[in-house]
C-alpha cells in the first residue's frame, strides 16, 4: 500500500531517475573491489575503464601515478597491469602454476572455441603444447633437418634480394615469405614461391589480424560482446581473416589424411595425426582434428609475425649502425667464411648471437605479454588477488628496466657480452616471455635468425638508400612492427 502510494506521487521522470539510481548502485555493490585491492583509475558505472586507452605507452603513464600493480576495469572484468622486472617475474615464473591459465577472450572464444595452443587451458593445452614444442625442436631428424629447410629457404630469399640490384627497397614481402615457408615446410610440408598471389593475400590477412588484435575494438568487443557482435569494426575483420585461415589449414589437414602413413610422418599434420591416434582414448588431451587446425593457425600465425619483424628490425638496426653490421660480418668470416651456417657454429659466434638478442630486447616485439588469470585467491607485491583476476604483464617495462640493462634505450650489443667478449643470457631477458606459457616457437625463431642473418650477411652487406636516414619509429597493434622502410642490398663479390 505505502509502495503504492509512492509510485503515485512519481511521474515519469522521477520513475526513470530512481531506477537509473538503483542500476549503479547495484553496479557498485557487484564490482566494489575487494580489501587491499591493487589501485587504478576511477572506473565509470558499467562501462568500466574502456575509455582509459592503456596500451604499452599509456601503461607506463599509469604505472607512474599508481605503482607497478594497478588494475582497470573493462566492462565488468578487472585487470590488473604488472610491470617491472621483479613483479613480472612473480608472476610468469615463482607463481607461474597460478598465472598459468588464459582468461576467456569473448572475441577469439567464437573462434578458438578452447582449442589450439593459445587460448586453451588445463591438461589439455599441457599436452597439446608438450607436442608442439617437441615437434618443432626436433622435427625431422632433428636439429639437422630443420637447418637444411631453413638454409634451403635462404636461398630463395637471397635470390629475390639479389634481383633488386642493389636499388632501394621494402624488404617486408620478400622475408614474410621466407618466414612463411619455413613455418609452411614445418606444419603442413610445401613451400610457395614468392610471386604467389592467393599466397600473398593469406599473408596480408593474418599479419591484419595480429595488427588488430591490439585495437580498441577488440577490447570493446571482450567487455561487451552480446553488443559487438552485431556493430561493424575491425573485430569483424579479425573473425573473417581468422575463419579464412582456418579454411585454409583445414583443407591442408584434410589433404594428409587422405595419404597419411603414421610410420612415415612427413610434417606437424602427420605427426599430429599419429599422436591423434595414440591418444584415441584420453580425450582429455583434445587431440582431434578440430584442434589440429587450430594449433596449425597458431603456429602458422604466430611463427610467421613475430620471426618476419624480428628480421626486419635487424636489417634496420644494421643499416643504422653500420659499425654493427661490419662487426658482425667480421665476426661470420672470421668463424664460418663463406661455409653454409649451423647452430653449432653460433657457439663460437658470441657477437653475432649478443646482437640477435639485442635485436629481440629493443625491438620489443610483444609490449603487453597475453593475459592470465588467476587460478586462486592470492598475494602479489602485498596486493589482494582474487581468483578469476585477469593479470597482464608489461614485458616492456622487462626488457627496459633500468635497474637491469646498462643503457636500455640505447641498441647495445654489449649488454650480452661479458668481459672477455663471451656471449651472457641476461636474466631480464623475456623476449618470448617467461616460466609454464613461454613461447613454443623460441627455439625455431633462434634457429631462423641465426642462419636467415648470418647467410644474408654472407652474400650482401646493406645500406640505407642514398640522402635517407633510418628511421626507428614503430607501429603497435599486439606486436611491434618497424614503419616500412627500404634499403639497398649490395651482392659481395
Amino acid at each position: 500500500m505505502i509502495l503504492y502510494s509512492l509510485y503515485e506521487c512519481l511521474d515519469f521522470k522521477s520513475c526513470l531517475f530512481l531506477i537509473c539510481l538503483l542500476l549503479l548502485l547495484i553496479d557498485f555493490i557487484r564490482h566494489k573491489n575487494p580489501t587491499n585491492f591493487p589501485p587504478g583509475p576511477w572506473p565509470l558505472p558499467i562501462l568500466g575503464n574502456v575509455f582509459t586507452d592503456v596500451n604499452y605507452k599509456t601503461v607506463d603513464q599509469l604505472t607512474e601515478k599508481y605503482g607497478n600493480i594497478f588494475s582497470v576495469r573493462n566492462g565488468s572484468d578487472k585487470i590488473v597491469y604488472v610491470s617491472g622486472f621483479k613483479m613480472v617475474k612473480d608472476v610468469l615464473i615463482s607463481q607461474g602454476e597460478t598465472f598459468t591459465d588464459r582468461p576467456v577472450s569473448p572475441l577469439f572464444d567464437t573462434l578458438y572455441k578452447g582449442r589450439g595452443l593459445s587460448f586453451n587451458n588445463g591438461y589439455s593445452w599441457r599436452k597439446q603444447q608438450q607436442f608442439s614444442m617437441s615437434h618443432l625442436k626436433n622435427f625431422g631428424e632433428g636439429r639437422k633437418t630443420l637447418e637444411k629447410h631453413i638454409q634451403r629457404e635462404c636461398y630463395f630469399l637471397c635470390r629475390a634480394f639479389k634481383e633488386e640490384q642493389g636499388y632501394p627497397f621494402n624488404p617486408l614481402v620478400k622475408i614474410n615469405n621466407a618466414v612463411a615457408n619455413v613455418i609452411g615446410s614445418l606444419v603442413f610440408g610445401h613451400r610457395y614461391e614468392y610471386d604467389d598471389v592467393d599466397f600473398q593475400k593469406r599473408l596480408q590477412m593474418s599479419a591484419e589480424s595480429v595488427f588488430l588484435t591490439g585495437s580498441v575494438w577488440n577490447q570493446l568487443y571482450d567487455a561487451f560482446p552480446g553488443i559487438m557482435k552485431w556493430l561493424p569494426g575491425s573485430h569483424q575483420t579479425i573473425i573473417s581473416n581468422y575463419q579464412k585461415l582456418e579454411n585454409f589449414l583445414k583443407e591442408k589437414a584434410e589433404q594428409h589424411r587422405q595419404d597419411w602413413d603414421s610410420n612415415n610422418p612427413r610434417d606437424y599434420i602427420d605427426a599430429y595425426l599419429t599422436e591423434t591416434e595414440k591418444r584415441k582414448n584420453d580425450t582429455k588431451a583434445g587431440f582431434n582434428f578440430g584442434s589440429l587446425v587450430w594449433c596449425m593457425v597458431d603456429l602458422f600465425e604466430g611463427g610467421t609475425e613475430t620471426s618476419t619483424n624480428t628480421l626486419r628490425w635487424a636489417l634496420l638496426y644494421m643499416i643504422k649502425y653500420p659499425d654493427i653490421q661490419e662487426k658482425v660480418r667480421a665476426e661470420i668470416d672470421q668463424v664460418i667464411g663463406s661455409c653454409p651456417p649451423t647452430m653449432s657454429d653460433k657457439a663460437n659466434m658470441h657477437y653475432t648471437n649478443a646482437f640477435i638478442h639485442e635485436v629481440l630486447r629493443k625491438a620489443n616485439l610483444v609490449p603487453l605479454n597475453m593475459a592470465r588469470t588467476a587460478r586462486k585467491d592470492t598475494n602479489l607485491g602485498g596486493y589482494f588477488i582474487p581468483k578469476g583476476t585477469v593479470i597482464i604483464t608489461n614485458l616492456t617495462s622487462v626488457l627496459y628496466d633500468k635497474h637491469e640493462w646498462e643503457t636500455p634505450d640505447i641498441f647495445n650489443p654489449g649488454h650480452f657480452l661479458g668481459s672477455e667478449g663471451q656471449f651472457c643470457r641476461r636474466n631480464a631477458f623475456f623476449s618470448f616471455s617467461a616460466g609454464k606459457r613461454q613461447c613454443p616457437g623460441e627455439h625455431l625463431a633462434h634457429v631462423e635468425l641465426f642462419i636467415f642473418l648470418t647467410i644474408l650477411l654472407q652474400n650482401f652487406s646493406f645500406s640505407p638508400p642514398p640522402g635517407e636516414e633510418p628511421s626507428l619509429e614503430s607501429q603497435v597493434g599486439f606486436t611491434q612492427a618497424p614503419l616500412p622502410y627500404k634499403l639497398c642490398a649490395h651482392p659481395r663479390c
